[in-house]
């Protein structure tokens, strides 16, 4: 099962303050608008997104589809297929992707520790 580009989302309080933060450790921003309260920052391979008031946990993020570079990657696993295995296998889903459509989509599962993981299909 291809996962694509791995990321954390972090809900951030104040995006401005976290932005200046995440420099210091030697991040850029990579994608994003800081003036709809989102940004997707990297260092090296590593990447995360700082979110302010668009949802309420952190969350880990897997986009299928793309590497870590937001890359389009071919041949991927459409996250219908990834959400039909993760079913087949007994994972409970807080929310699911329409398996009647085809393109961008998303769902989102929990750990048996309660960490959000969100599947966010872009293409």
């Amino acid at each position: 099962m291809k996962l694509g580009a791995f990321s954390v989302s972090l809900a951030v309080k104040d995006i401005k303050a976290s932005k200046r933060f995440y420099e210091d450790l030697g991040f850029a921003v990579y994608a994003g608008d800081i003036d709809q309260n989102w940004l997707i920052m990297k260092n090296e391979q590593t990447v995360i997104g700082l979110f302010q008031g668009m949802f309420e946990d952190n969350l880990l993020t897997f986009n299928p589809g793309w590497n870590q570079d937001a890359v389009e990657i071919d041949p991927f696993n459409d996250i219908r297929e990834i959400q039909k295995e993760l079913k087949s296998k007994g994972v409970k889903f807080d929310n699911e992707a329409d398996e009647n459509t085809c393109g961008p989509a998303s769902f989102m599962i929990k750990d048996p520790d309660g960490n959000i993981i969100l599947f966010d299909q872009h293409r």
